[in-house]
């Protein structure tokens, strides 16, 4: 009897390795090349980063006004608005609706080129906007002058967000890894030849990035309009601007959502350029959150993995499965997130020598490694219970949780701790990451909580309601 269940016990352990195995080759088969993309294309902001820090104090601090404020103000709407494609696309693939795909990726290019456009004025007037919320005068100009370079780079997240979304939903986003990991070498030797060589400085590290950046785009056009997309992508169509209210409606949640999170960390860098010693403190604080960013690009691999695994479960009606891949994600990246936790804690002197030669700054950054070693290890935790939402379509919940948990308890709670206890950059910081803290504690519930064959009625209630048969779609192609 003791053997037939020893026996039994360990057909089951075999057998849950088995699936863990099959999940975990699911995720990493989207993770991987959203990791590979994602770090390519921040490495860029990175790099440029590095190049014109060696520039000198003031560069180093507009360039980070200009890329962790308005950079991620506007990155932080577009990414969310393009997260409703990857709602729709990787519901839609699941139910094997393929040919309405084309159709979602065309409406969500009117819509996020609509709203890019209308985010021009923060980077056309970004020195008076500065200078408006008391930034030191020549920071605010400086910034001023590196922002209207930005705007290639806006147009570039227009596209290339959406693409990605549209490609990863259907399992092709190697392609984008790949040309991604392409344009990052190119952006190097760029950045190399126009500022340390050529001397071009400001300007030359900035068009090695627009150059860089509009490689992906149009390689991604390249792969979608040459036909390695048949059964997806069937041409343009005038029912791209039919139901537009309900995806806009799908757009603003998720931009709202993700834009929340962005906007958090901005908010904080913005309140350190308050400071007596604003410079250094601008400083420090964003050559650690470009660390955490980088890092967070490897593990957002796993928000896409687990977004696109859940709507594709939920889309082909399987609850069982879409439950089993969030606790796959989830285990993978807390291993992930460990790892990375430890070489900030061993190594923070070190990746701060990459930003700058600024030994103050250095010092600053050195100060805040335990800070540091904690933020890495909760974006895992975020990343996946994110992408979870993205995945079943609940991306406006999730913006109310980041309402309240990010701007009714850390923020005011980092006010406190910076200033009035004069923790300065330590303050603040340990207040931001209490409102992680909250926000990643509440969404764990949520997703605990979660009634997943709910969410696959919901799901395919969704679909049928916006479905064209093919006869129609194609009826309004072009």
């Amino acid at each position: 009897m003791e053997e037939r269940l020893l026996g039994s016990e360990a057909k089951d352990i075999d057998d849950l390795k088995g699936r863990v195995w099959k999940e975990s080759k699911k995720l990493w088969r989207v993770a991987f090349p959203a990791m590979l993309a994602r770090v390519s294309q921040y490495g860029m902001f990175v790099i440029t980063q590095g190049f014109i820090g060696h520039l000198g104090e003031v560069e180093l601090a507009a360039y980070a006004l200009i890329q962790i404020i308005a950079v991620r103000f506007s990155n932080g709407i577009l990414i969310g608005m393009s997260s409703a494609t990857e709602t729709l696309c990787g519901q839609a693939f699941g139910a094997k609706q393929y040919h309405m795909m084309g159709i979602y990726l065309q409406r969500s290019w009117i819509i996020n080129l609509a709203t890019g456009t209308i985010l021009l004025p923060a980077f056309i007037f970004a020195a008076d906007i500065f200078k408006l919320l008391g930034e030191q005068t020549d920071i605010a100009n400086r910034a001023g002058d590196i922002s209207l370079w930005f705007i290639g780079i806006l147009y570039f997240f227009v596209f290339s967000l959406t693409i990605q979304k549209y490609l990863q939903a259907q399992l092709k986003n190697m392609i984008v890894g790949w040309l991604s990991a392409v344009a990052f070498a190119v952006h190097v030797a760029l950045s190399w030849i126009f500022v340390s060589k050529l001397n071009l400085g400001i300007p030359g590290a900035m068009s090695a990035m627009i150059i860089a950046s509009w490689f992906i785009v149009i390689g991604q056009f390249v792969y979608l309009f040459g036909g390695w997309c048949p059964n997806t992508w069937k041409g343009f169509s005038s029912a791209a601007f039919a139901d537009l209210y309900p995806v806009l409606k799908l757009s603003i949640s998720s931009g709202v959502m993700i834009c929340l999170e962005f906007w958090y960390n901005a908010l904080l860098v913005l309140l350190a350029g308050y400071m007596k010693n604003a410079t250094i403190e601008i400083s420090s604080f964003s050559i650690c959150l470009n660390i955490i960013s980088w890092e967070f690009m490897l593990v957002f691999g796993f928000l896409a993995a687990s977004g696109v695994r859940v709507s594709n479960e939920l889309g082909r009606g399987d609850a069982k499965a879409a439950k089993f891949s969030v606790k796959v994600a989830i285990a993978t990246t807390t291993v992930i997130g460990f790892f990375f936790s430890l070489i900030c804690l061993v190594f923070s002197r070190k990746l701060a020598h990459l930003f700058t030669s600024n030994d103050e700054v250095i010092e600053s950054v050195t100060s805040l490694s335990v800070l540091l070693a904690f933020s890495v290890l909760l974006n895992g935790f975020q990343a996946v219970l994110s992408g979870v939402a993205v995945g079943a379509g609940r991306q406006a919940v999730v913006a109310y949780i980041n309402i309240i948990c990010y701007y009714f308890i850390g923020l005011p709670v980092g006010v406190l701790l910076g200033y009035v206890a004069d923790l300065k950059v330590k303050g603040i910081w340990t207040g931001m990451l209490l409102g992680v803290v909250m926000q990643s504690l509440v969404l764990g519930y949520v997703t605990w909580k979660t009634d997943w064959d709910n969410e696959v009625k919901k799901a395919s209630e969704r679909l049928n309601k916006w479905l064209l048969k093919p006869s129609e779609e194609e009826s309004n192609g072009n």
